[in-house]
C-alpha cells in the first residue's frame, strides 16, 4: 500500500489516542495491558511470533509471553533483539537460539539479522502473525526500532501487530537527521536523532515513508499524551546500561560519547549520566555550568569503571543532573560537553579511530564542525532545517496529542 492510501486507511481504522471526554481522566494502559485484560482473545487461533525483551511486561510485572501462555494463547516462537529475549547480554550482544526454559517456546536470535535471514526464521517458525512489544527510549541509535523495521521488511505476507508503549522522554523531535550514506544498525533510515515518537507511530512512519508492504496494525496506548513523562508505569531497564528513566533523558545526547575515547559511564551505576576519563578534573564541570544550558547542572565526579573503557582506572569527569526535563535539551547539552572537553583537555579528548561518532550523529558534519571549533549555536543551527522538515513529515503518523 502506498503512503497516501495507507494514511487514509489508518485515519479510518485507528482513532487518535490520548484524548478523553471532557471531565474524564482515563488511566494509562499500554496496548499489552488492554489485550491481556481480554485474555489475549485477539491472538487466539493465530500462529504468533513475538519480538520482545524484558520490557514487554504488564503492570503486575508479568511478561506478556508468560501471560499469553497462561491464557491459552501460547506463541509459536519468540524473537530476541539486542541483549536477548530475557535480557542477559551486554551491548552488541544477544542470547542466541534456544528453547525458553520457562515456557518451552523456541527463541530465535533476531539481533542484526537482515530481512532475508529474519524472513527465513519466520518461515521456519511457521507463524502468520508478528507481535512487537518492546519499550523504546526515543533515540535513533537505540537498536530496537531497527529490529522492528527489519521485522516489518521481513513480513510482507504476515500480520504485524505493534503493541504500543509511551515514549519515556516525550514527543519532541530533536537533532540531526541521518544521512543514508551513514546507515548502520544504529540508524538504518533517515530519521532525526531524538525522534519523539512511540514505536507504534514509528511503525506507521516506516510503512508510509519507506513503502513497506507489511499488514500493519498498531494497538494504541490508552490515556497517554505525547509530552507526558510521568506515566506511573514500572521502569524495566530496556538494556543493561539503561537503569533509570533519568538515563533515558540524557541518552539521546550523551550516547555520542561512545564515539570518543572518553568513558560514557559503562561500568558505573550511572551510565550515560557520568562521563569522563583519566586526566579530566573540576574545570570541566565549572565550564559547563557557566554555560547555563538550562534544565541541567553538572557535578564534578571521579569514578573507576568496572568494565569497558578505562576499566579499573580512576577517571575524572562530570555527572549530569537534569533539574527540569522541560527545559533540558539532551543533544545540545552533549554537543556543549564535546566542545568544552575538547577545548579544555586536548591531550585527553579524541574521537574513536573508526569515526563511530559519524554513525551515531548520522553524518560527519558534527565531527568536522567540532574539529573546526565551530561555536555551539552554529553546530546546533546546522540541523534545524532538516529537523523542521522531519517534524512536518511525521505529523500524519502521530497517534497521540
Amino acid at each position: 500500500m502506498r503512503r497516501r492510501s495507507f494514511l487514509a486507511a489508518g485515519a479510518l481504522s485507528i482513532p487518535l489516542a490520548g484524548t478523553a471526554t471532557a471531565g474524564a481522566t482515563p488511566k494509562l494502559a499500554t496496548a499489552a495491558e488492554q489485550l491481556s485484560q481480554d485474555g489475549w482473545h485477539k491472538l487466539k487461533g493465530r500462529k504468533v511470533g513475538v519480538l520482545t525483551n524484558p520490557t514487554g511486561v504488564l503492570k503486575d510485572q508479568t511478561h506478556i509471553v508468560d501471560s499469553m501462555v497462561a491464557h491459552g494463547a501460547k506463541p509459536a516462537a519468540v524473537f530476541g533483539p539486542e541483549h536477548g529475549f530475557r535480557g542477559t547480554a551486554q551491548a552488541g550482544g544477544s542470547e542466541g537460539d534456544y528453547a525458553d526454559p520457562r515456557t518451552g517456546i523456541p527463541v530465535y536470535d533476531a539481533y542484526s539479522a537482515n530481512a532475508a535471514k529474519l524472513q527465513a526464521m519466520f518461515t521456519k517458525a511457521g507463524i502468520d502473525t508478528v507481535v512487537f512489544d518492546i519499550a523504546d527510549v526515543g533515540a535513533r541509535f537505540y537498536t530496537y526500532i531497527w529490529s522492528m523495521y527489519v521485522a516489518m521488511e521481513a513480513a510482507p505476507n504476515l500480520d504485524f501487530i505493534v503493541l504500543d508503549r509511551p515514549n519515556p522522554i516525550g514527543g519532541t523531535a530533536n537533532g540531526p537527521q541521518l544521512d543514508p550514506a551513514y546507515a548502520t544498525f544504529v540508524g538504518l533510515k533517515p530519521i532525526v536523532q531524538q525522534h519523539g515518537m512511540t514505536v507504534g507511530e514509528l511503525a506507521r512512519y516506516f510503512k508510509g515513508e519507506f513503502d513497506l508492504a507489511t499488514r500493519l496494525e498498531v494497538v494504541n496506548v490508552r490515556g497517554w499524551h505525547r509530552n507526558q513523562l510521568d506515566t506511573g508505569l514500572p521502569w524495566v531497564p530496556p538494556s543493561p546500561n539503561m537503569p533509570t528513566p533519568d538515563t533515558a533523558l540524557v541518552y539521546p545526547g550523551t550516547c555520542l560519547f561512545e564515539g570518543t575515547v572518553l568513558s560514557e559511564g559503562r561500568g558505573t551505576t550511572r551510565p550515560f549520566e557520568t562521563i569522563g576519563a583519566p586526566g579530566i578534573d573540576w574545570r570541566w564541570a565549572e565550564a559547563l555550568n557557566a554555560l547555563d544550558l538550562g534544565g541541567v547542572r553538572f557535578r564534578e565526579t571521579y569514578f573507576s569503571p568496572t568494565f569497558n573503557k578505562f576499566q579499573g582506572k580512576t577517571c575524572g569527569g562530570v555527572t549530569l543532573h537534569v533539574t527540569d526535563p522541560r527545559k533540558f535539551d539532551a543533544i545540545k547539552t552533549a554537543v556543549a560537553m564535546l566542545i568544552t572537553v575538547k577545548s579544555l583537555y586536548p591531550g585527553v579528548f579524541a574521537w574513536r579511530p573508526d569515526n563511530w561518532i559519524d554513525k551515531l550523529s548520522g553524518s560527519d558534519r558534527l565531527r568536522r564542525m567540532i574539529d573546526a571549533q565551530a561555536p555551539l549555536a552554529e553546530v546546533v543551527g546546522a540541523w534545524q532545517q532538516e529537523l523542521q522538515q522531519f517534524r512536518r513529515t511525521r505529523l500524519p503518523y502521530l497517534r497521540y496529542r
